[in-house]
C-alpha cells in the first residue's frame, strides 16, 4: 500500500515537473493571472468582468461566422504562444525569479494537475458506469443533455457563453474568500430545514 501511494507520489511530482518545464516561459504571466482570479485586489472582480463584457460585446457587434472567430481564437493563441515568452521578462521587468514566486508556481501547477486528474477520473466513472449500470447511465446522460438544450434555446448563446466565462472567471476568486463554502453551507441548512419541516408534516 505504501509502495503504491510513493509511486502515485513520484508520478504526480514528475508530472508537475513536466507540466513546470513546459509553462516556464509563460511564468510571470500565470503569476500575474493568479492574483487576479484569486482577487488579491478589490477591484480584481470588477476588472474581470469588464474585460470579458468587453470581449463578449465586440464579438456580438462584430458578429463574426463559425469560422471566423474559431480561425481568430487559434491566431490569438498561435501568437500569445510565440510573443508571451519572449515579450514577458520585458513587460514585468523580472531578470530574478524569487523562492516565493516559484514556490507559488509550482503550487499552480501542482492545482492544474490535480485538476486535469479529477476530470479524467470523473470520465473514467461516467465509462464505469456505463458498464456497471447502463440504465442509470442512459437515464442520467439523457436528462442531462435535455435540461442542456431547454437551458440553450431559452438563453441566447453568446448570453450563456458570456455568463458561463464570467462564472468560470470568478470561480477561483470567491472559493479564495471563502464565498462558495458560505452559500453552500447556507443551502444545505436551508435544505435541512425543508426536509425536517416535511417529516414532521408526515
Amino acid at each position: 500500500m505504501a509502495e503504491g501511494d510513493n509511486k502515485s507520489a513520484n508520478l504526480l511530482a514528475q508530472e508537475i515537473s513536466q507540466l513546470e518545464e513546459q509553462l516556464q516561459g509563460w511564468g510571470e504571466v500565470i503569476l500575474a493571472a493568479d492574483q487576479v482570479l484569486r482577487w488579491e485586489k478589490p477591484w480584481f472582480p470588477g476588472a474581470l468582468i469588464g474585460a470579458v463584457t468587453v470581449l463578449f460585446t465586440m464579438v456580438y457587434y462584430l458578429d463574426p461566422s463559425v469560422l471566423t472567430g474559431v480561425s481568430c481564437s487559434v491566431m490569438a493563441l498561435c501568437l500569445a504562444d510565440y510573443l508571451v515568452p519572449i515579450l514577458a521578462p520585458k513587460i514585468f521587468g523580472s531578470s530574478k525569479w524569487t523562492t516565493e514566486q516559484q514556490q507559488r508556481f509550482h503550487e499552480i501547477c501542482g492545482n492544474l494537475v490535480k485538476l486535469q486528474r479529477r476530470m479524467v477520473g470523473w470520465w473514467k466513472r461516467i465509462f464505469a458506469l456505463k458498464e456497471e449500470k447502463p440504465k442509470v447511465y442512459f437515464l442520467s446522460v439523457i436528462s442531462c443533455l435535455v435540461v442542456m438544450a431547454w437551458v440553450g434555446q431559452q438563453i441566447h448563446n453568446l448570453f450563456l457563453t458570456y455568463l458561463i466565462v464570467s462564472l468560470l472567471l470568478l470561480l477561483p476568486g470567491l472559493n479564495q474568500h471563502g464565498m462558495i463554502t458560505k452559500y453552500a453551507g447556507m443551502a444545505k441548512r436551508e435544505i435541512n430545514k425543508l426536509l425536517k419541516q416535511k417529516e414532521k408534516k408526515n
